[in-house]
């Protein structure tokens, strides 16, 4: 496999669509509000999105390796690092730079929203970075299930509504919470999947601190509870929001039998698709619904 292919699949680009979603989800919601929406603040926190995730993804591959979670014994994706295709110090800087151009990008989202902007747009970097690196990372104290739900739900969501509107909206809020809650889901399926090894290195995730049936029980909860949710935009009168994501509940639904039927293995990679699926496919939906609202 060419270096550059190798290269691009350590971005784990399935993943992706946790960047995407949130910011096509607020700018469906600031022209369901009937606010203006900016293209152009749409592209910036897309890029500035994605690159943070991306540059998250390798500075957990440098890490992970570093610390003895990623072996040969893993049963997840081939990871660059690990496998020997580039050292972790290279990989490390290649993740440095995802989150220098991000902040790049994030320039022109400063000048239209302000210091909330700033604040937001550093917490995103650090918490990006301290996934895995860094003194306290979350990822290895149980606290990247949070991480997720904080960035790609409640701020990627709430930031870039206010981006659009100059307003903070507990309707923002809550479709943050939708999108972070479905977002989730995929790290909770890595970190089953992942459980026995990650225990053995001191990775304490929320699979390796409560155990099997605690995560599966959370993949339920997390998968479950946007669709129910979806009432909330049934009271706004907005009907089309409430119903266009039921669906994605067929796939949801045959995703959460292959959980509770399976033990964590190699087929939770392609739970982990599934997932991932459901994700887009809801967050897709719910915008659809909004911008027809």
């Amino acid at each position: 496999m060419a270096l550059t292919q190798e290269v691009l699949l350590a971005f784990r680009p399935k993943t992706l669509t946790a960047a995407l979603v949130p910011c096509v989800a607020a700018t469906a919601l600031a022209w369901a509000t009937g606010q203006n929406v900016d293209g152009q603040a749409l592209v910036f926190a897309l890029m500035a999105a994605f690159l943070i995730q991306i540059g998250t993804n390798l500075v957990n591959d440098a890490v992970d390796f570093k610390k003895g979670a990623d072996t040969p014994e893993r049963i997840g994706p081939r990871r660059i690092t690990a496998a020997g295709v580039l050292s972790a110090r290279r990989v490390m800087a290649l993740g440095t730079l995802c989150f220098v151009l991000a902040v790049a990008f994030g320039i022109p989202l400063v000048l239209k929203g302000g210091w909330p902007i700033i604040a937001i747009g550093l917490v995103s970097v650090l918490m990006g970075y301290a996934y895995t690196a860094g003194p306290f990372p979350l990822a290895y104290l149980g606290l990247g299930d949070l991480f997720v739900i904080l960035f790609f739900g409640l701020l990627a969501v709430g930031g870039l509504y206010f981006i659009h509107t100059g307003q903070v909206d507990e309707r923002a809020l809550w479709l943050g919470l939708q999108i972070g809650f479905h977002a989730t889901v995929l790290i909770a399926i890595n970190n089953l999947r992942d459980r026995a090894g990650d225990a053995k290195v001191g990775k304490k995730t929320m699979a390796v601190r409560f155990g099997e049936s605690f995560s599966k029980a959370e993949i339920i909860i997390l998968t479950i509870a946007p669709f129910v949710m979806n009432l909330f935009w049934w009271e706004q009168g907005w009907r089309w929001a409430a119903l266009l994501p039921l669906l994605a509940l067929p796939l949801a639904l045959k995703l959460l039998r292959g959980i509770l039927r399976e033990a964590p293995g190699q087929v939770y990679n392609r739970f982990l698709g599934m997932a991932a699926g459901v994700h887009l496919l809801f967050g897709l939906l719910l915008s659809l619904g909004l911008w027809l609202s």
